[in-house]
């Protein structure tokens, strides 16, 4: 069995280091320079901070592996981020509506987290939420932009919406890691943050002009490493060079 820290700070990283591999899949593809900027600096926001989560993982591990071995030399199996950040980027609207819910989520599990007993990770989540910040409020204004546009904006924002309902409970399960780590004040209780998460979000979606319309059928696994083939597609791409090369170094 792996070190219940170890495993959580997986978790932390992986969420930010597979979301960031998305949003610099739209590197000059963006609606404008302007938004293509700022995409891109939400990416390195959260490569930053996988890099500080997934560091600290390796010294937890002891086994030798840095932040690098840790995020290019995992299959798809060993990797801890929920389902949501994995998910491809399809039109403007959907990755707007992704980064909407995911980050809303982890602002609030990061100010959760600047109360960590752990003074490493509320170091980090300390530093973090103050760039998460910034994504919530860009993601909800391309939200009611997008919403409360033209026909065709407010239907493309619904069916991003409607695409992701299904993967956001997962970010609030607490399993009997995070509740052992809860208990000794390491990590945030993730339910406790769902009633603050469903105010905010819902009124940023009725500012839309949107429904909110939880999935009927909500998806889960990726914690335990059981992800969707779009994972292992990513990897193979953000992997090829420091597998190709192993004892590269730069």
């Amino acid at each position: 069995m792996a070190d219940p820290l170890f495993e959580y700070l997986q978790r932390l990283g992986d969420d930010s280091l597979i979301l960031a591999q998305r949003l610099c899949e739209w590197c000059g593809r963006a609606p404008s320079v302007e938004v293509d900027l700022s995409i891109a600096n939400m990416g390195l926001d959260l490569l930053g901070q996988a890099q500080l989560f997934l560091a600290y993982a390796g010294e937890i591990e002891g086994k030798g592996r840095d932040e690098d071995a840790l995020a290019y030399h995992r299959d798809a199996a060993e990797f801890r981020n929920c389902l949501l950040v994995e998910q491809p980027n399809g039109d403007f609207a959907q990755t707007m509506a992704r980064q909407f819910l995911f980050s809303l989520h982890r602002e609030l599990l990061l100010e959760a987290l600047t109360a960590s007993s752990d003074t490493r990770i509320a170091e980090i989540a300390a530093k973090a939420v103050k760039e998460v910040r910034y994504h919530v409020e860009l993601s909800s204004d391309w939200v009611i932009r997008l919403g409360d546009g033209t026909d065709e904006s407010h239907r493309r924002m619904e069916e991003g919406l409607d695409w992701f309902w299904r993967f956001v409970d997962e970010m609030f399960e607490l399993d009997a890691l995070e509740t052992e780590l809860a208990s000794s004040g390491i990590a945030a209780d993730r339910r406790a943050l769902r009633g603050e998460f469903d105010r905010r979000m819902t009124e940023v979606v009725e500012r839309a002009t949107l429904e909110v319309k939880p999935s009927q059928w909500p998806l889960s696994g990726g914690r335990r490493g059981r992800h969707g083939e779009e994972l292992s597609r990513m990897l193979a791409e953000m992997q090829v060079l420091a597998r190709a090369y192993p004892d590269a170094r730069w």
